[in-house]
């Protein structure tokens, strides 16, 4: 049978097209990778892979994500054609309420430990293992323990993000002392240790081994409270107090990951899957349904008319996901409007072919106030700052057909770290909202709002392909492109992942200040060289990006034939990402 995907030159792929026939992983470091495939190889599942690789990637990429940080995760159960997710960002604790930021902070969340809410990750990793794996955490986390203690060799985007910090550690010394040993930057090729970190998972797993006689989901449950109940939870909250952080043991103790249903669209033919509006994964099921009438292959692979449309059903989704996304258990997000198919008729009669909108454009009409107002928020602004770029990204396929897709974030460096543990509680009050009519203010027990989102789609008989990206505006944009390069134009995974991208910065960020950029578009040199001053001229704020520029997302990919079986496994070149298969 003839391959459906077009021949693709050789010098248009970075790296050689991956492709296995029995598991693969892809991830932003290749040790997390291979970490996964140990695991695969051990006899565990994708979902035990998967966690494998997450806790790894909280070790290699501390730059990135962190293991007390967040990580938004969607699973896939072959057996069951069924997909999940896990709800990815810890609750705001109960004492944090936007009178109690207006009142002490002009309405402003200062950066350090005021930013905290309750870490996620370690929730998300043990409750995956405990209802979809086979494995325990010391099982899977035993190579994570080595990489901590005994050091991985320093890369170059290690070494670059370390040295952007350097200037907020100056208000951390206890970061600083893990991320500048001696005061000094570490250099490239040398080792670089997290030993209290090691200590940590170390004390996890001897918890769960103490439990383990009593079966795996005693272990795990013991693992957890050593993190929520235990000395972790203990020396976080202990830290909280002195310095003035919100967080209490009440509020780890009560926090518990929880498995939901995803937000679900259709393309064409294909099904697509991403996480819930405590996310923006909706956001790009919203844009992939405006731009599902638009004949896209017709418009030209990164045309002017191609890339301002889907630039413009970008700005529109996420004029929506600024006025209505929230935590929907204190928000009403009505998402079966928002996904439909005639809301998204009336969202496109928003999109003018020969004109950009200049700025974020209204939401659209669902019936409701929009729960506004939107830029008397204190805490948005204007800004030349760019918005940060943490966060990884890793996908796990076993020879079941299983996946395990999940998007880790809140680096080790976004804020101080716990006395003793190697950890920073989760920094993603640093996504606060204080105005309390916005869709994610700050309030207690609420989800902030984050960018992170695992994707999947499907089409019947056909394929099945995970995918995501790091890069907190641009890593859904990353995503689109990258489905539609697949999809509409017919490339190769890794081609599809080396393609020229473009990101739009026309709405607040998720992350504080919130900086908005009216009708700033940027793209790669490739498509600022082909269409950068006819883009100019429909009203775009167009700005050069170097060709492979790190910043565009680095996304990771596997697609499964399931005619052939065969899977392939895409990395991006823009940053420290590999693929391993078998």
């Amino acid at each position: 049978m003839a391959s459906e995907f077009a021949n693709t030159p050789p010098e248009t792929v970075t790296r050689p097209e991956l492709m296995a026939t029995r598991h693969v992983a892809t991830s932003g470091h290749y040790w997390s990778s291979l970490t996964a495939i140990q695991i695969l190889e051990a006899g565990g599942n994708a979902i035990d892979a998967g966690v494998a690789a997450g806790i790894a990637t909280n070790v290699l990429e501390s730059q990135f994500t962190g293991f007390s940080g967040v990580a938004p995760t969607l699973i896939y159960l072959a057996e069951e054609d069924r997909v999940v997710t896990i709800s990815g960002v810890g609750p705001w604790p109960k004492a944090a309420t936007c009178d109690y930021f207006h009142q002490h902070h002009g309405g402003a969340v200062p950066k350090g430990l005021l930013n905290t809410v309750v870490p996620a990750a370690p929730g998300i990793w043990l409750l995956a293992l405990e209802k979809f794996g086979t494995m325990s955490l010391g099982d899977v986390a035993s190579e994570a323990i080595r990489f901590a203690r005994d050091g991985f060799p320093v890369y170059p985007m290690f070494r670059d993000r370390i040295a952007g910090y350097r200037a907020s550690f100056e208000q951390w010394p206890t970061t600083a002392e893990i991320f500048l040993p001696g005061g000094n930057l570490p250099e490239i090729g040398e080792l670089f240790i997290q030993s209290d970190l090691a200590r940590s998972l170390q004390y996890m797993v001897d918890e769960e081994t103490a439990q383990a006689h009593k079966g795996r989901e005693a272990g795990l449950a013991a693992a957890r409270a050593a993190f929520y109940e235990g000395d972790i939870a203990a020396a976080m909250t202990r830290h909280q107090a002195e310095e003035g952080g919100l967080m209490t043991m009440a509020d780890m103790a009560a926090f518990q990951a929880e498995i939901e249903e995803p937000s679900q669209t259709r393309f064409g033919d294909i099904d697509i899957y991403g996480c819930g509006p405590w996310c923006q994964g909706p956001m790009i099921l919203q844009a992939l349904n405006i731009l599902d009438a638009f004949d896209l292959k017709a418009m030209g692979h990164n045309s002017t008319a191609y890339v301002h449309t889907v630039t413009e059903a970008i700005k529109l989704a996420a004029a929506d996901r600024e006025f209505y996304y929230g935590d929907p258990k204190f928000v009403d997000v009505p998402m079966e409007k928002l996904l439909s198919a005639d809301y998204a008729a009336q969202r496109r009669d928003s999109l003018r072919p020969g004109e950009a909108w200049p700025e974020l454009p209204p939401p659209g009409d669902i019936g409701i106030p929009a729960p506004g107002p939107w830029m008397p928020d204190p805490s948005i602004g204007l800004s030349d700052k760019m918005p940060n770029y943490e966060t990884s990204h890793l996908d796990v396929m076993d020879r079941h057909g299983n996946i395990f897709a999940a998007t880790p974030s809140d680096p080790l460096t976004s804020g101080p770290v716990t006395p003793g543990t190697g950890l920073t509680p989760s920094q993603w009050g640093s996504r606060a909202h204080t105005n309390p009519k916005h869709a994610a203010a700050v309030g207690p027990g609420r989800r902030p709002r984050m960018s992170a989102n695992p994707m999947l789609a499907k089409r019947e008989g056909d394929f099945i392909m995970p995918f995501g990206s790091p890069g907190s505006e641009v890593l859904g944009q990353a995503q689109l492109q990258v489905f539609l390069n697949v999809n509409v134009f017919g490339m190769r995974p890794q081609a599809a992942v080396d393609a020229p991208r473009f990101a739009s910065y026309s709405w607040p960020a998720s992350a504080l200040p919130h900086t908005y950029h009216p009708g700033q578009l940027n793209v790669e040199a490739e498509i600022f060289d082909g269409a950068g001053e006819a883009l100019s001229a429909l009203g775009h704020k167009v700005e050069r990006w170097p060709s492979k520029q790190w910043s565009a997302g680095s996304v990771a990919m596997i697609r499964k034939d399931l005619r052939t079986g065969i899977m392939q496994a895409a990395a991006d070149p823009r940053r420290t990402a590999y693929a391993v298969g078998w």
